[in-house]
């Protein structure tokens, strides 16, 4: 079925109206933002310049309840990395864009003034001024927008380090509760909403889209949920959230410990993990905050959380494994509560936990503080919140913060933060972060569970780009990456509901396809952008400094992880 597509001039505040139907449809996220920044020109352009697209892709199941498949693709060029970005998040954000038969949205140029963006049900699009939620932090700007304009809308958020482009910014989008709590966090996204000028845009709720087979798609709908319930992976998720990968990592030695510099918090055959799943689970539920908790309507995996202090008040939502790994263990804290209370701060500022804990994790490594100083952090975050001198620079993100102050241990690739992996004991996920043109990001092929040390880097790159290949499609369809359990195996069935939902003719085949065709267009944007193989290497410490307790080091280079990817590429050509 037809969709609207909308280009926003916000200079001229103008707007221009195109449809997408069929495949271009249903290719609509990270594929559609590769190849529309390719073919802009924007590999060559300044980030924060008016001529970087920002750019907003629903997925072709958006709008209707079909389980983890409501995520926001936002993308642009990075002034992180300077080179291509796909950030995704959960939320209401695309189910509402969906809901008004909009498939996406790129804000072109610069507004002159700040402003709202305001997406009505009537098919309208207005600009509103802005002026009185400048500064404000992102729940408090939040409050004051659905004041104005209703419960039924969810919004995309700015926040007040977006608003001077520092590069921690990410941008917020409504939880399932209308919290700005979901994140297209990484890469400094929200730094290139506030180049444009925009706060916020608000979009309001209606009803399911009109698909080309309904029937047929609400069966597909209810099918679906039934195979997530029913899969064990998926009932993980949902007993412990992503919080059981701390457990995993701390076991394995790859969880990053005071700035990388060890894999373990905490020998547990001597005392148990409190930064971990279980812990939090057990102690969540005991004080009567919700384990399992959907950050997207109509999706049963849910992985999210409500985290409670001892009296059962909320303190934030969600507290999730990259947050734990990063602004957690990896600056020496090591009570969940403290976690949370800056987990929550975070949000309020709308930044990136994992460059943020990252950035902060260099800091205490330069001596500016002790690990596990958590009144140090909250300061840290407060200038960070104010914009002062110190709080612009810390805003940089670690690789900037790392020169600054002349830190030999900074764990970055393509000047963004490693994620929560370290890529010493888990190889594969290390080698996807090397080699991503989307600078180290987990999400871009992670493989945790994988025993590597016993492994030639034939096998680890095979296992490396298998993922990256379906992690690229799975965020081209606006799918969570949480559901591929299921979602893999059952390529025929998601192939048919999405003929359903838009009368097309896609074989299984597609899937694979769209993956190849995704990474394809990135890495053709990075080098426009003047990338090359020496951008695709670990930093020099994980190669020198063995981690405890597995004792490893980084053991493969980028040319020759480079050479192998080239062999993948000539076997999987088509």
């Amino acid at each position: 079925m037809t969709r609207k597509y909308l280009h926003i001039n916000l200079k001229q505040q103008s707007v221009k109206e195109d449809t997408m139907q069929g495949e271009a449809l249903v290719k609509a996220g990270r594929y559609f933002i590769a190849k529309t920044l390719l073919q802009s020109g924007a590999a060559t352009v300044d980030p924060l310049s008016p001529e970087n697209p920002l750019i907003f892709s629903a997925g072709p199941f958006a709008g209707t309840n079909f389980s983890n498949a409501n995520r926001t693709s936002v993308g642009c060029k990075s002034p992180l990395t300077g080179g291509v970005k796909e950030a995704n998040a959960g939320g209401t954000f695309s189910l509402a864009l969906g809901q008004l038969h909009i498939a996406g949205f790129t804000l072109l140029d610069a507004s002159d003034e700040w402003v709202v963006i305001y997406l009505a049900k009537d098919g309208s699009v207005s600009f509103h001024a802005a002026e009185v939620y400048m500064g404000l932090n992102n729940f408090e700007a939040a409050r004051r927008l659905h004041e104005k304009y209703g419960k039924k809308v969810s919004l995309a958020l700015c926040g007040p380090v977006g608003e001077y482009q520092g590069l921690l910014a990410g941008i917020a989008f409504s939880d399932s509760d209308r919290r700005p709590s979901r994140f297209a966090a990484r890469g400094g996204v929200g730094a290139v909403m506030g180049s444009k000028k925009v706060k916020a845009v608000v979009v309001d709720m209606h009803k399911m889209p009109e698909l080309h087979n309904r029937k047929q798609v609400m069966a597909a709908i209810r099918q679906y949920a039934d195979l997530l319930k029913n899969d064990d992976i998926i009932a993980n998720y949902r007993d412990t959230g992503t919080a059981m990968m701390a457990d995993t990592m701390n076991h394995m030695g790859g969880l990053p410990v005071r700035n990388f510099s060890n894999g373990q918090l905490v020998d547990t055959n001597i005392e148990p993990l409190k930064m971990g799943g279980d812990f939090i689970r057990a102690q969540n539920i005991q004080r009567g905050g919700e384990n399992s908790h959907a950050c997207m309507p109509g999706c049963v995996i849910k992985c999210s959380n409500i985290y409670a202090d001892e009296d059962g008040k909320e303190i934030t939502s969600p507290v999730e494994y990259e947050t734990i790994g990063l602004m957690g263990t990896n600056c020496g804290i090591s009570d969940p509560d403290e976690l949370a209370r800056i987990n929550f701060i975070a949000n309020d500022l709308g930044i990136d936990t994992i460059e943020t804990g990252a950035m902060l994790g260099v800091l205490m490594d330069a001596g500016e503080a002790e690990f596990g100083d958590v009144g140090f952090i909250v300061n840290m975050l407060e200038e960070i919140r104010k914009g002062s001198e110190l709080g612009r620079i810390l805003a940089q993100g670690a690789a900037r913060v790392g020169v600054h102050y002349k830190v030999a241990r900074v764990p970055v690739v393509k000047q963004q933060a490693i994620s929560a992996y370290d890529p010493r004991v888990v190889e594969v996920t290390g080698i996807s972060m090397m080699v991503s043109a989307q600078g180290a990001d987990h999400t871009t092929g992670n493989v945790p569970y994988m025993v590597c040390h016993d492994k030639g880097i034939d096998e680890l790159v095979e296992a490396s780009m298998q993922a990256q290949v379906t992690n690229a499609a799975t965020d081209s369809l606006g799918l969570c990456i949480f559901g591929r359990s299921v979602t893999i195996p059952q390529l025929e069935f998601i192939t048919k509901a999405l003929n359903d939902a838009h009368n097309t003719d896609l074989e299984p085949a597609f899937f694979q396809a769209l993956g190849r065709d995704t990474l394809k267009l990135e890495n053709e944007f990075n080098k426009a952008a003047g990338f090359s193989i020496e951008d695709d290497e670990l930093p020099a410490f994980f190669y020198k400094e063995a981690l405890a307790p597995t004792d490893k080091v980084a053991r493969f280079h980028g040319p020759e992880v480079q050479e192998q990817i080239n062999n993948w590429w000539q076997r999987n050509a088509g």
